[in-house]
């Protein structure tokens, strides 16, 4: 009887728990949603598109697959980045396509309990955080949690969609 209580209510924690990968960009930690992540890849060399946006590196070809590659650190306006043996190219599904979304390095998947998510500050019209679902907290660590599908539509990813078609 106490192995049922006890199966029961690690059911119920594991239910309110969260998945996410963690990320770095210069000096910060995010995370997303692990369960739109495809893949991980390397930084190779993309094809530029004439006209795209500064954050679009270009397009590469995955498998027959025609993947637009978004930089974070162009997008979050963070510095020039540096494409080295740590950078990757985190492979999403969002909103039924793929996109690469270039990151300086990847750490690892981290499990957050709903209690360990706390609201996004309100920082007025200063900086976007309407993309953020919330800050994400272990021990001494922070994980800036990114709604990815919010970043990634909108009038972005009807340009993503005219790079891809």
């Amino acid at each position: 009887m106490i192995e049922e209580s006890q199966s029961r209510q690690s059911a119920v924690a594991m239910a309110h728990t969260l998945e996410f990968l963690a990320f770095r960009l210069g000096e910060e930690e995010y995370g997303i949603d692990i369960h739109k992540v495809q893949e991980l890849r390397g930084y190779d060399a993309v094809t530029r598109i004439a006209n795209a946006p500064d954050f679009i590196k270009g397009v590469v070809n995955l498998r027959g697959i025609i993947v637009p590659i978004v930089d974070m650190r162009i997008k979050f306006q963070l510095g020039t980045p540096t494409y080295d043996q740590f950078t990757v190219v985190i492979v999403l599904n969002v909103a039924g396509r793929v996109i690469g979304m270039v990151v300086d390095s990847v750490s690892d998947v981290m499990t957050l309990a709903a209690e360990q998510i706390k609201p996004a500050p309100e920082m007025g019209s200063v900086v976007q955080t309407e993309y953020l679902t919330g800050i994400g907290t272990v021990d001494e660590r922070m994980l800036i949690l990114v709604d990815i599908d919010k970043l990634m539509t909108g009038s972005e990813i009807g340009l993503i969609d005219t790079l891809s078609a």
